[in-house]
């Protein structure tokens, strides 16, 4: 399979430089199959295993339209988790499957049943018929999990218990991909929520300590966050054996405190922002709202009564430690550092 590249220029250097990685990179069998690589964590990811010298194959809808990576030395293959020849052939002789793509926004359950169980069980199947042996590495979300009672946050031996349809569709495609059973090499990383360079959902935090106030709901809250780069190291570490037969949380050793996290990111920064404390029921209103307009066709509204849902839950921790000493790795980038070097990243762009 020949690559087809675009004209345009790579936009950035890796994020996450093979250098860091190599110990990782030189394990995982190839050919690299990767779902979701035009899009935040993928492209990110992309970048790593090209710089690396690889050249893995990325499901694309239009190779004509790549984001952020153009011009990377990439196997386009054209389709769409709902396009089972366009998988065969993403997988056909895989060492190496990562699975990232699904849907994080939709105007019903349907949708994200659709776009997150579904595709991911039709992954499985190619990748069963097309490359059985291959090393199968599902990206899933800690919405799959549910919230945690305790700031202290949820293992991944804990009973999920997703409040969202989005999270029950994720904990859908999780349990399409152990399905494979003992037989098959599969590892499930569940990252809480991702910030960094590319990124649009928490960009809009940023963007309310610019504008000097950050809203959050009422009550106290503990939350646990990963920096994309720590997600892409944490992929290419069980995609090279670690984390065997294993669901396992990703993110920061330590949870924050909410309101205690937002004041860090307006500083790291170098921004005062006054934090707004937001009642749910207000939440719940601006949540059906969305939930219309999204109905109605405006597909980036970001607050949706699904994710009011998860907006009001109280604690959105998880307990990584001894996940992240599965997969060989460290506590990785802090908060205040990963803040800082994404402020840089939005202003340089025009973001912020």
């Amino acid at each position: 399979m020949s690559p087809e590249t675009a004209p345009v220029p790579v936009p950035d250097s890796p994020l996450l430089p093979p250098s860091s990685v190599e110990p990782f990179l030189s394990s995982i069998p190839v050919p690299i199959a990767v779902t979701g690589g035009t899009g935040f964590v993928g492209s990110h990811l992309v970048d790593t295993l090209c710089d690396a010298g690889l050249e893995p194959r990325v499901l694309v809808r239009d190779s004509a339209s790549p984001r952020w990576i153009a011009g990377r030395p990439v196997a386009w293959v054209a389709g769409s988790l709902g396009d089972p020849d366009a998988l065969r052939r993403l997988v056909a002789g895989a060492g190496t499957v990562v699975h990232l793509a699904g849907v994080v926004r939709a105007g019903s359950a349907a949708e994200f049943d659709r776009g997150n169980r579904q595709g991911t069980a039709a992954l499985v199947e190619a990748v069963r018929d097309a490359a059985p042996a291959a090393r199968f590495v599902h990206v899933s979300s800690l919405a799959a999990a549910g919230p945690s009672p305790e700031p202290a946050g949820l293992g991944p031996e804990a009973t999920p218990r997703p409040l969202s349809a989005y999270g029950r569709s994720k904990l859908g495609a999780e349990a399409a991909v152990t399905a494979l059973g003992g037989e098959a090499w599969w590892t499930v990383l569940r990252p809480p929520a991702i910030y960094g360079p590319r990124d649009t959902d928490v960009l809009q935090f940023f963007r309310m300590a610019k504008a000097g106030w950050m809203a959050l709901p009422a009550g106290e809250r503990w939350v646990t966050v990963a920096h994309v780069a720590e997600v892409v190291r944490a992929i290419v570490a069980a995609a090279s054996g670690r984390g065997l037969h294993r669901i396992l949380h990703l993110g920061e050793p330590a949870p924050r405190r909410l309101d205690v996290l937002l004041e860090t990111l307006a500083a790291a920064g170098g921004v005062r922002a006054r934090v707004v404390r937001v009642p749910g029921a207000v939440l719940t209103v601006g949540g059906a709202a969305g939930s219309l307009l999204q109905r109605l066709g405006l597909r980036r509204v970001a607050l949706t009564a699904d994710k009011v849902r998860e907006l009001n839950a109280r604690h959105w921790t998880a307990r990584t430690a001894e996940s992240l000493d599965e997969l060989g790795l460290d506590a990785g980038v802090p908060f205040e550092e990963g803040a800082a070097a994404t402020w840089a990243w939005y202003r340089e762009r025009g973001w912020v």
